[in-house]
């Protein structure tokens, strides 16, 4: 019963109507395209930014994304307005102590039940706490005790954790070996809904290549890895450490900063750089500018955003089924 109610209460959360995907420039305050394929962005606080096109995320064609049968996901910015939504529930950000609750059922009960929204969503407030350093995967809270103690007989829990130094597998070895376990086991799930290039990237990183990350300060790479690590060892996770990660990322979001860089994707049929952000409902646009934006007629301007629109429109419809059909497979 408690199953079917937790499935109810996720599908009223997500069944919300996307709204109009209306702009929100306050925190860019100009975007241009540039020469010599750069973006020039400058930001409220007036920070300067200039960026290499080919160092950016590029989308081949909209089309194929809206008809993609799999979770699209952009990393993006958080929503504004959700982060002002999660002040308003939770007037203390800097207040440290460690939520308790009830052991849920999983880390992503835990965490629905505060930030609300589908897959894609926690996924990115996990990777922007891990992003920002606030979440710590080898803080003395996720460490396993020290113990002699041995199941009689050995359980199959014990005899894949027993060496584990953290209550997640923080050594690629170790973690690879659980990857592979949960995959003969048909047990990936939610692991098989992350973006594949996470998934490729943590399988083709050894102990070596994961240090020289954290030793370069290439944090964004180093949390796509911690982010798969995380989730291969959710389902070992206990009460301490479930609300320690509860509290950590909502501590990320509710002192997220609209400072920072914000996440530009080519539109490589449209000639459009486009900045997003995702809140609960889906991705919602925020700033877009043009190749050659000169030459082009505003009918060709407006031509241009309608498909933008439509199309992003229509990659929150694909999540939001693709993300009811899993949550009915999964507590069916």
């Amino acid at each position: 019963m408690r199953r079917i109610f937790f499935c109810v209460l996720i599908l009223f959360a997500v069944q919300q109507s996307f709204g109009q995907m209306l702009p929100n420039p306050s925190f860019i305050k100009d975007m241009r395209w540039g020469l010599d394929y750069q973006i020039n962005l400058t930001l409220a606080n007036d920070s300067v930014y200039s960026v290499n096109i080919e160092d950016l995320i590029h989308s081949k064609s909209l089309a194929a994304d809206t008809s993609s049968k799999d979770f699209v996901y952009y990393p993006v910015m958080l929503a504004k307005d959700f982060v002002e939504k999660l002040k308003q529930t939770n007037p203390n950000p800097s207040d440290t102590s460690i939520v308790q609750t009830d052991k849920p059922a999983s880390l992503w009960s835990a965490l629905h039940g505060s930030i609300g929204g589908g897959w894609l969503h926690f996924v990115n407030c996990l990777l922007y706490s891990l992003d920002t350093k606030y979440l710590n995967l080898t803080s003395p809270l996720m460490a396993r005790p020290e113990t002699k103690w041995k199941p009689k007989p050995a359980t199959p829990t014990y005899l894949r954790t027993r060496k584990w130094q953290y209550y997640i597998p923080m050594d690629q070895k170790s973690a690879q070996k659980e990857y592979y376990l949960k995959a003969r086991e048909n047990s990936l799930a939610n692991l098989q809904d992350l973006p594949p290039d996470f998934i490729k990237l943590f399988l083709e990183t050894n102990n070596s290549a994961y240090k020289k990350f954290e030793a370069k300060g290439d944090y964004q790479t180093k949390s796509k890895i911690d982010l798969v690590r995380l989730l291969v060892g959710a389902n070992y996770l206990g009460k301490p450490q479930i609300s320690y990660i509860k509290t950590m990322v909502l501590k990320s979001v509710l002192q997220y900063s609209y400072n920072q860089l914000p996440s530009i994707i080519v539109f490589d049929d449209l000639e459009a750089a486009v900045i997003m952000s995702l809140n609960e409902s889906g991705y919602n646009l925020e700033k877009v500018v043009y190749r050659n934006a000169s030459s082009l007629t505003p009918e060709e301007i407006a031509d241009k955003q309608r498909k933008i629109e439509q199309s992003i429109a229509g990659i929150n419809k694909v999540n939001q089924k693709i993300f009811e059909q899993r949550l009915k497979s999964y507590y069916k």
